[in-house]
């Protein structure tokens, strides 16, 4: 994060973080959420990968237009804007999160649970501090609330509990930007692109592994 005090977390830090998570799903195309036939009584039938699904076809979604206006804010601070790529918001980081939350499995609907609770903390200790939604205030004020709570060995007793949520909502904004085309580019990602051909190993790795 770029603000001066008090200090937003590095950026490049939420690579990191992503490592831990286990969303998994690009976002450019926000038709390509769902990608798993639901039904009511169980995880469902193996995915239809030629088809494409927009977000609320398979299940319903969770967040309300409140609820996503804070994700979106809070998106925003763990991955900014910079001169490389766009904010997180932007990518529709926020249809990733509603989509993975609103999931009829274990993990999401335990994770559900900390999100809508921790959004709500959120907006509650912006009012409490500053009178203002989270949404609405200002880029020190928002990272005077997250830096209270975005290192949970580090946090006061009182949040605990929110620094939890902060933890589990990084990973996933972290694991939906940068599962975009978008979020590869800003990391230096090249694959998943076509090759025109291939020549094979270079010499020195084939010498390396003893193959030559």
């Amino acid at each position: 994060m770029k603000s001066p005090a008090p200090q937003r977390l590095p950026r490049r830090d939420a690579i990191k973080w992503m490592l831990a998570a286990t969303a998994t799903v690009s976002l450019l195309d926000t038709r390509s959420f769902a990608t798993v036939a639901v039904r009511a009584n169980g995880y469902g039938t193996d995915p239809k990968l030629k088809e494409s699904y927009a977000p609320g076809d398979l299940w319903p979604l969770t967040l309300n237009e409140s609820q996503r206006r804070t994700a979106a804010a809070l998106s925003d601070v763990i991955i900014p804007a910079d001169d490389k790529s766009p904010a997180a918001s932007t990518v529709n980081v926020v249809d990733f999160i509603d989509e993975w939350v609103s999931a009829p499995y274990a993990l999401q609907r335990s994770q559900r649970e900390i999100i809508l609770a921790g959004l709500a903390w959120m907006d509650q200790e912006a009012k409490k501090r500053f009178q203002k939604s989270f949404a609405d205030l200002n880029e020190p004020e928002q990272a005077a609330i997250c830096n209270d709570i975005c290192y949970i060995p580090k946090a006061a007793a009182k949040y605990q509990r929110a620094a939890r949520f902060f933890t589990v909502f990084r990973n996933l904004t972290a694991s939906g930007f940068y599962t975009t085309p978008v979020g590869w580019k800003d990391i230096g990602y090249v694959g998943n692109v076509a090759l025109p051909g291939f020549e094979g190993p270079p010499p020195e790795v084939l010498k390396y592994l003893n193959l030559v």
